[in-house]
């Protein structure tokens, strides 16, 4: 197979690559390293504003593979209009479930029992003891549960939950129980001491946590939101905070990043982490054998993985 690839780390970095196709370095802060229009796979630049990511696509005439480097597609996904039919766009499934999982356990844990709090106060050298909530014996609804949904699951297994409740687009059965159906939100909110945002963003789901969503959560409920900012009317949700009734933890905020002065940052009962659900030592290792493996299959022309969508086709595969 002739071609080039187009990666955003050096190709002398990764193990297992193919040979035959030209690897080209570009993450997205230089000019294009050769001609867009014969780039036949294009990993997308990780972490970088949308236009950066989509601003290649309009010239790759050839290329036949886009392949994020998150687990969201939305930051690319507009600029696919400009591609052939037949192009197969795959996600980063196995790349950030570690590390999201981990974050949103840290996020739950550290608004549970009151972390800022100690902070603050040691900043000020005040001693602030006193009774905070834990995690045992609470029910965790996960909203959003798919790779990284059942990974925060595995964690939050051995904190003696009341119950973890599950919901997806479609409803399913797991190994651990039932998947519930988005339809099914208004019974299950005001059970929930926690609720988890892991949900991809799709016009489904933006704006899902509006001011109705927030009602149906029980007093005093923690809502974290590890998926992405636009899942959650911001709006609605300083309205929740500042009257003290709901708390929240949130990895990613709408707008983002957050501007100075947005009541965000110092709402009441919130916990703001800048957007590193994913960035961590876990994600290099696994970003690496991600690709080695997908363009293994590329070269032998195998099934790839994580295909979640193909141009010219309607639905999601």
């Amino acid at each position: 197979m002739t071609g080039d690839v187009w990666l955003p780390f050096d190709a002398d970095e990764i193990e297992g690559l193919p040979e035959g196709p030209s690897y080209l370095f570009w993450d997205g802060d230089q000019e294009f390293p050769g001609d867009p229009g014969k780039c036949v796979f294009y990993v997308v630049p990780y972490m970088k504003a949308p236009s950066v990511s989509q601003r290649p696509l309009p010239g790759m005439t050839s290329v036949q593979v886009v392949q994020t480097l998150s687990a969201g597609i939305d930051h690319v996904e507009p600029g696919l209009r400009h591609l052939r039919p037949g192009v197969r766009l795959c996600n980063a499934r196995g790349v950030h479930e570690a590390s999201t999982a981990e974050l949103t356990l840290t996020l739950i844990l550290a608004s549970l029992r009151g972390v800022p709090d100690f902070v603050r106060g040691q900043d000020k050298e005040e001693w602030r003891s006193g009774f905070r909530p834990a995690l045992a014996d609470r029910t965790v609804l996960i909203v959003g549960y798919g790779s990284i949904g059942a990974a925060i699951e595995d964690r939050l297994a051995p904190f003696e939950l009341a119950r973890v409740a599950r919901v997806a687009r479609s409803e399913r059965t797991t190994e651990r129980g039932p998947v519930h159906p988005l339809t099914e939100l208004p019974s299950l909110l005001p059970e929930a001491d926690v609720v988890v945002l892991s949900t991809p963003l799709t016009e489904a789901t933006r704006g899902l946590v509006n001011a109705d969503f927030l009602a149906h959560m029980k007093d005093g409920a923690l809502l974290v939101n590890v998926a992405r900012g636009p899942v959650v009317d911001t709006k609605a949700l300083l309205t929740e905070l500042e009257s003290g009734r709901l708390t929240a933890a949130l990895d990613v905020t709408d707008p983002e990043p957050l501007p100075e002065g947005h009541p965000l940052w110092h709402a009441p009962g919130v916990l703001i982490s800048p957007h590193v659900g994913g960035p961590t030592s876990a994600f290099m290792p696994r970003a690496k054998r991600l690709l080695a493996a997908q363009l293994n299959r590329f070269v032998n022309r195998e099934p790839l993985r994580n295909v979640v969508l193909t141009t010219g086709r309607t639905t999601h595969t």
